[in-house]
């Protein structure tokens, strides 16, 4: 797999991100074109529950995505504290828990050996940002399982 960096570590899926989310997208403002806009014959009822039925897609598409995403924060924030535990000075130990989860998340491309000077520097500057904090890292540690 190709190096990640701050650059390339997002990922898109095509299929959904810009297909499924892009359709998604167009049924939403068509169905709205037809509320604003009558068609002859067609009963404002019919209408309103195409807009109705696109807004819910739009929402299930959404709830997709965030759900498992919002799993995955969780699992890296416990992965995330157990490397801290194992990895930092018994001084940093005792201040895990002053790491909110998007500094944890951010924290997880660090190096085992950049990890405990930049968690540090997060905690003494109150580094909050999640970008902020990537752009710190020297030294990027790949995540290829993220979603």
């Amino acid at each position: 797999m190709a190096d990640q960096t701050l650059a390339t570590h997002r990922k898109f899926v095509p299929g959904f991100h810009f297909v499924t989310l892009g359709i998604l997208v167009i049924n939403i403002i068509w169905s709205l074109v037809r509320v604003v806009f009558p068609i002859p014959f067609v009963p404002v009822q019919d209408r309103l529950l195409n807009l109705a039925v696109a807004v819910a897609l739009g929402l299930l598409a959404w709830y997709t995505r965030s759900f498992p995403v919002r799993a995955q924060d969780r699992v890296i924030r416990l992965e995330e504290r157990l490397r801290l535990e194992r990895l930092l000075p018994p001084d940093l130990r005792s201040r895990i828990g002053e790491l909110s989860t998007g500094q944890l998340i951010a924290l997880r491309f660090a190096s085992d050996a950049e990890v405990p000077e930049l968690t540090r520097v997060v905690l003494d500057q109150n580094i909050g940002s999640q970008n902020d904090i990537k752009k710190k890292i020297r030294d990027w540690r790949a995540d290829h399982l993220r979603m």
